[in-house]
């Protein structure tokens, strides 16, 4: 009986020696933790109204992105007017030496001058307005820029609105989609999510699609705008164009999506809370919208998500190609 009593003994020391030692080791023995921006962290980045995961299969409405950019210090104003496929808009930041800038005015043009619903002294006119606006706030003349994008370069009247700026003595900038989509990326996406996201921007005339290679070099791709219907190209053409240049992204780059552009801006208004810089965007099949143009953008969005399986998507409110034209120079 004795010798029973020892074993279970011993047997019952070695057990609380060992539940010791698994505390001990526990307690002092540092965790690797992740340095950069990779899924812990978007997690962390991304915090949920209503506690759900991240990873759902649908983004919500309900997601808040937290990323706050640096303010740039002793800033200088640039601005920039931007000749889109859909009309003409005016942007004025504040940047510093380290290209850390803050929006501070924007302001969003029509399309009348695209739809052959003015004349050359209309156009003259209200560039004058725009470019009066932006020396009014403050900005030198010199730091006034003019962008074309590359959907607009699409467009017969634009020749027209090119044309009125040299008149005025105006250099007028050109960019290809490639560029495009670099500058798009260069505005839009953070430094510490270089190495996980990738940028979209839907245009009227084109889609840009941008992601940071692994040298660092910028890749950039063009697919179909949302106005394509107005070319009687149908829904399964574009899906399949954008579902097959959406496949080239690397997928380590598709655990977040940041998005700009006309559709993107709609779909986002209809979810943003107050004057928040991001918006997480709902998924793309939980949004009733109307108007063949935004039928085409849920077209586009759709095939994206379809090919990246991609599940976040962030529209900054602020960034628009030309500004990363801006930070360029």
């Amino acid at each position: 009986m004795s010798t029973r009593l020892t074993s279970f003994s011993k047997i019952l020391i070695v057990l609380v020696v060992m539940v010791v030692l698994f505390f001990l080791f526990r307690k002092f023995i540092p965790q690797n933790e992740p340095k950069s921006a990779d899924s812990s962290e978007i997690k962390t980045e991304v915090a949920k109204e209503n506690s759900e995961s991240v990873n759902n299969t649908k983004t919500s409405s309900n997601n808040i992105f937290t990323y706050k950019p640096t303010k740039p210090i002793n800033g200088k104003l640039k601005g920039v007017v931007e000749l889109g496929a859909s009309g003409f808009n005016s942007f004025i930041v504040k940047m510093d030496h380290n290209k850390n800038w803050e929006l501070k005015k924007a302001e969003w043009g029509n399309s009348l001058v695209y739809d052959n619903m003015a004349t050359s002294g209309d156009i003259r006119e209200g560039l004058k307005r725009y470019i009066t606006k932006i020396l009014d706030y403050g900005v030198d003349g010199r730091d006034i820029h003019f962008v074309v994008s590359s959907g607009a370069q699409k467009v017969g009247s634009t020749k027209r609105i090119i044309s009125e700026l040299r008149n005025m003595n105006y250099v007028v900038n050109t960019v290809t989609p490639e560029q495009e989509a670099k500058y798009a990326l260069t505005a839009v996406l953070p430094k510490k999510y270089k190495t996980v996201a990738f940028v979209v921007d839907i245009g009227s005339g084109n889609t840009k699609i941008s992601w940071v290679k692994d040298n660092g070099a910028i890749k950039g791709l063009e697919t179909y705008g949302a106005k394509y219907y107005k070319k009687k190209i149908n829904d399964k053409t574009v899906y399949q164009d954008v579902f097959n240049k959406s496949r080239m992204i690397p997928k380590n780059r598709t655990k977040i999506c940041f998005m700009i552009g006309g559709v993107p801006f709609k779909l986002a208004k209809e979810v943003r809370k107050g004057k928040e810089r991001y918006t997480v965007l709902k998924a793309p099949e939980d949004y009733n919208v109307e108007g063949a143009k935004m039928e085409s953008g849920i077209n586009i969005y759709k095939a994206i998500r379809d090919a990246t399986g991609c599940d976040l998507y962030v529209f900054d409110w602020d960034a628009n190609f030309t500004i990363g034209f801006l930070l360029g120079l």
